[in-house]
C-alpha cells in the first residue's frame, strides 16, 4: 500500500526533493508578503472567471473570494518560511481535512494547476527560479490532496 506522499509523487511526476525544493530557500524572505498576495489574487481572479470549465468554477461557488485569497496567501506565506499567519487565524492547515467537502479529483487538480501556472506566469514580482520551486510544490500538493480524497472515499490503495 502506497503512502499519500508516494501517490502524490507518482501522480505528479515529481520526486520529493523537487516537490519540496521550496524548503531549500526561504521564499518568504526572498519575495515578501506582497508577492504572495499578488499570486493568490491573480489565481482566484482566474478561478472565479473560469468560463471554459463551469464544473470547476462551481466548486468555489459557495466560497467568499476575498476569504479564499486571504486563506491561500497566508498559507503560502507560512509554508514558504514566513510567519504562521494561517495557523494563527485558522488553526493547523490540515489540507486534506480542509478540502474534504470538495471533489479533489485528478481533473480538478489539473484545472487548479492550470490556473496556478497561469497566475505564476503573470505575477511579475516572482523570479523564474522561485516560480519553478513553487509550481513543483503546488503540483505535488495537488496530487497529495487527490490521494487524500481517494482515501476518504474508501479507496484503500493508499495509506496515511
Amino acid at each position: 500500500m502506497q503512502s499519500l506522499q508516494e501517490k502524490a509523487s507518482q501522480w505528479s511526476g515529481l520526486n520529493t526533493n523537487d516537490a519540496f525544493s521550496i524548503d531549500t530557500t526561504n521564499l518568504y524572505n526572498k519575495l515578501g508578503t506582497q508577492s504572495f498576495i499578488n499570486l493568490s489574487t491573480n489565481f482566484y481572479n482566474r478561478v472565479y472567471g473560469d468560463d471554459k470549465e463551469e464544473w470547476f468554477r462551481s466548486i468555489f461557488a459557495n466560497s467568499n473570494k476575498e476569504e479564499a485569497i486571504q486563506n491561500q496567501y497566508e498559507f503560502f506565506i507560512q509554508r514558504m518560511g514566513g510567519p504562521p499567519l494561517f495557523s494563527q487565524r485558522k488553526g493547523h492547515p490540515a489540507l486534506i481535512g480542509r478540502h474534504r467537502p470538495y471533489p479533489v479529483t485528478h481533473q480538478a487538480a489539473e484545472r487548479w494547476l492550470y490556473h496556478m501556472q497561469q497566475a505564476l506566469d503573470t505575477t511579475s514580482d516572482i523570479d523564474a527560479d522561485s516560480k519553478i520551486k513553487m509550481m513543483n510544490f503546488f503540483r505535488h500538493t495537488a496530487f497529495f490532496l487527490v490521494a487524500g480524497d481517494e482515501l476518504k472515499n474508501g479507496n484503500h490503495g493508499v495509506s496515511k
